[in-house]
């Protein structure tokens, strides 16, 4: 996604106003290390990044982050439970395979999740489908079908359904296109989508 004016991702935006200041965090799939490094600069965040891509890791490095490389489909058994305030799992529950397994686990070590990802359900890629007949791309989906990193292709509908069926409440949901916020129907209209879950039943869909 772009920058906002401030330099900040909307996204990153988003989830640095989900986590309170001086919370311990873990983040699955960090990257570069960008929201990492915002978290522990701006408000006193203890965190720990978790990343597969080599390169990724030295930047992390170089920019002074803590982080471990690691392959989050392994799950998180070297946290005991209640280990983290927040778990963050931001553009990278779409690219592994054991997705529910993934979310229990971090909901065991952390208090809340948070969750972003692109929606496949989008008009611009139903309408891909429907008229051409292509695999779509949009630009939270810019890949093509035989170089893309995603092995889930979800919607905004897809994961309440998910949090419905698994007794994960939704205390918050956020929807983007581009720096736009989204809140009169997302699942058409939202190119990303970012949650924030805890263990229960109830679930709300603030936008």
């Amino acid at each position: 996604m772009a920058s906002t004016a401030e330099g900040i991702r909307p996204d990153h935006r988003i989830i640095f106003d989900m986590i309170e200041p001086s919370s311990r965090v873990l983040d699955l799939g960090c990257g570069s290390g960008d929201l990492t490094h915002l978290l522990m600069r701006d408000k006193n965040v203890w965190v720990q990044g978790i990343e597969l891509d080599e390169q990724a890791i030295y930047e992390c490095v170089r920019k002074g982050l803590p982080v471990c490389q690691s392959d989050i489909e392994s799950g998180l058994a070297e946290y005991p439970d209640g280990s983290f305030d927040y778990v963050i799992l931001n553009q990278s529950l779409q690219e592994v395979r054991k997705a529910l397994f993934l979310v229990r686990e971090a909901l065991r070590v952390g208090r809340r999740v948070i969750i972003g990802f692109p929606n496949f359900a989008h008009i611009s890629a139903r309408a891909s489908l429907f008229f051409l007949g292509k695999a779509p791309m949009t630009p939270s989906l810019p890949y093509r079908w035989y170089d893309t990193p995603n092995v889930r292709f979800l919607s905004i509908s897809d994961f309440r359904r998910f949090c419905r069926d698994n007794g994960f409440r939704v205390e918050k949901a956020s929807f983007l296109s581009g720096h736009k916020r989204i809140t009169l129907w997302p699942n058409l209209r939202a190119l990303g989508a970012i949650f924030l879950l805890s263990k229960g039943k109830a679930t709300t869909d603030n936008g």
